[in-house]
């Protein structure tokens, strides 16, 4: 069954009902126009995320990324494929180097954020759409160009560093909300 992005979206807004309001801002940007999945719609465009858990799921691969500098979860650009889920399994592959990942097809998190204007492209949004990824039995990753390192990181230290991005601790807290109620 092809993936379907208005509904992941709805039954994200109801799983996370304090998501309704971003949800919203999703739909209606989906709707906009057909090149939303495009790296090259000015305005913005859908990006696919993977929240990349190890085995034992207390960790989670960040990249430093070279570009914007940050330590954050590994995805990119859609480029013109709307299955997001699939993107964000690709990205990590990409991105890491490992193999034997394997994507859960419901929305994990969304967040909505600006990139600043790069020499060769304006200031644009990124509608980051993410997904658990789960680490098969091999947790050897490779560092990527698009990253100045990879590392294994716990999420309990995530979710507690007040230096972390705030996406990046709502993330690490509700993957610690649903381990505590047995949804992962």
């Amino acid at each position: 069954m092809p993936f379907d992005l208005a509904a992941a979206l709805q039954a994200h807004a109801v799983a996370s009902p304090q998501c309704a309001a971003q949800v919203a801002l999703f739909d209606s940007f989906l709707v906009s126009s057909p090149d939303v999945f495009q790296r090259w719609h000015p305005p913005g465009h859908f990006t696919g995320s993977a929240w990349l858990v190890a085995g034992d799921g207390e960790r989670v691969l960040l990249t430093h990324h070279r570009k914007l500098g940050r330590w954050l979860q590994l995805g990119g650009h859609a480029d013109g494929d709307c299955d997001l889920a699939r993107v964000a399994l690709r990205e990590a592959q990409e991105e890491s180097g490992l193999d034997a990942l394997a994507v859960e097809p419901r929305i994990f998190d969304i967040d909505r954020h600006r990139i600043p204007v790069r020499a060769d492209e304006p200031e644009h949004w990124h509608y980051d759409v993410r997904f658990v990824v789960h680490a098969g039995a091999d947790e050897t990753f490779v560092v990527s160009e698009e990253s100045h390192a990879l590392a294994w990181r716990r999420i309990d230290e995530i979710a507690a560093d007040a230096d972390a991005e705030a996406s990046m601790q709502r993330m690490a807290r509700r993957w610690l909300a649903a381990r505590a109620a047995g949804v992962y």
